[in-house]
């Protein structure tokens, strides 16, 4: 039988007790064992509100306990290499939050650590573990490798097509929009985000896109202007190609993230996890909508999807405005998969699925963020095997 896990979280900062302190919590597959930080508020508050069995500020003391079965390390990424070193040691299993490191060398030293320990690891790129990521990727990986004819596809020259290069290869687009007045004030600093967002947001994105084309990423280019916009192309070594565009003089009144993938005649749409549309694969659904966590006005939008959320938001922005209170603007949220990646790690762990997201498919991301952070900075395309 499975087991249900005692997990200890150390680093209990705003996204840990936000999102995965909750989860864990509430899991049925889990045990919110210990919590581990610096901070006595924090801590309390995981005692108290969240129901922690334990809690300490001896990272070694959380890891060393033999209750504990396995990490989620939400340091920030200066602390996490000698968190990792340590239960790798005591052979814990680890769910990491991204990005992994700030630096290559630390990263290909974290990637040698669990490859010589073999233990279980995850890395939090959790929109995998989304339910309309989960479906959209089922879909489109299966018809590119089984595309059946569509029969309505308008085919002008039909038999006298001729062959050309890249016919049938895959490609997506990945918009990103975002509002700056909502970043931390750590996302501003060279200390703690020497990069900015094209490290520390870019990797969910390039990620994204390596697991939905399933090749090898071989070239990148890309230009930034300041912290705040910037637009990347990936090629790929099978002729696939990304194109992710992150701006943050967005809004949070319209919805962050539009994924459109396309290959072999056919289209798979993720509108910010809300739905999933498609068009030209004949046994998919056209349109497929999903939960939304949270949400207070379950009157309104009722037929969910995007048409929806949007009234939801509305009705939410309306409210905030009224009360002089921002924080009202978040609800009906969509699933980005944060709870879910913890169980299907869990499930990971006790030999019942595959692996999530693990170290090697995390470098390769890393990588590919680190080559538009130089082709950026340097104005030119940048090989992988420069990285």
């Amino acid at each position: 039988m499975s087991k249900k896990l005692n997990f200890a979280v150390i680093g209990c900062g705003m996204l840990a007790r936000s999102m995965h302190i909750p989860n864990i919590a509430a899991s049925d597959k889990t045990i919110l064992h210990s919590c581990c930080d610096l901070s006595d508020e924090a801590l309390a508050e995981c005692r108290d509100i969240h129901g922690a069995l334990h809690i300490t500020k001896d990272f070694k003391e959380a890891i060393n306990n033999p209750e504990v079965d396995a990490i989620c390390l939400a340091t920030t990424e200066k602390m996490r290499l000698p968190v990792i070193e340590a239960a790798a040691k005591a052979g814990k299993p680890i769910y990491c939050e991204k990005p992994v490191a700030q630096s290559l060398d630390t990263l290909y030293k974290i990637q040698k650590i669990i490859q010589d320990s073999g233990i279980a690891f995850c890395v939090g790129h959790n929109r995998r573990s989304s339910p309309a990521m989960l479906d959209a990727h089922r879909i489109f990986r299966g018809h590119m490798t089984n595309p059946q004819p569509c029969l309505w596809r308008f085919d002008r020259e039909g038999e006298i097509r001729p062959e050309i290069d890249g016919d049938g290869k895959a490609a997506i687009s990945i918009r990103i929009n975002d509002d700056w007045f909502s970043w931390k004030a750590w996302a501003f600093t060279k200390e703690h985000a020497p990069h900015g967002a094209m490290l520390f947001e870019m990797t969910h994105f390039t990620d994204l896109a390596n697991w939905f084309l399933d090749s090898k990423p071989i070239e990148v280019t890309a230009m930034e202007q300041g912290l705040l916009s910037s637009s990347i192309i990936v090629r790929y070594e099978t002729g696939e190609m990304a194109n992710i565009l992150m701006c943050g003089n967005g809004t949070f009144g319209y919805p962050k993230e539009l994924y459109e993938v396309m290959g072999n005649g056919a289209m798979v749409a993720v509108d910010h996890m809300l739905e999933v549309r498609t068009a030209g694969i004949t046994d998919a659904p056209a349109r497929t909508t999903y939960a939304m966590l949270l949400d207070r006005h379950p009157e309104i939008g009722a037929e969910g999807g995007l048409p929806g959320w949007l009234a939801k938001k509305r009705a939410a922005c309306d409210e905030a405005t009224e009360a002089a209170d921002p924080n009202l603007i978040f609800t009906a949220e969509p699933d980005k998969g944060h709870a879910h990646a913890i169980d299907r790690f869990v499930d990971e762990i006790n030999g019942d699925a595959p692996v999530v997201c693990g170290i090697d498919d995390t470098v390769m991301a890393t990588r590919v963020a680190f080559a538009a952070i130089k082709s950026a900075a340097e104005n030119r395309i940048v090989k992988l095997t420069e990285i």
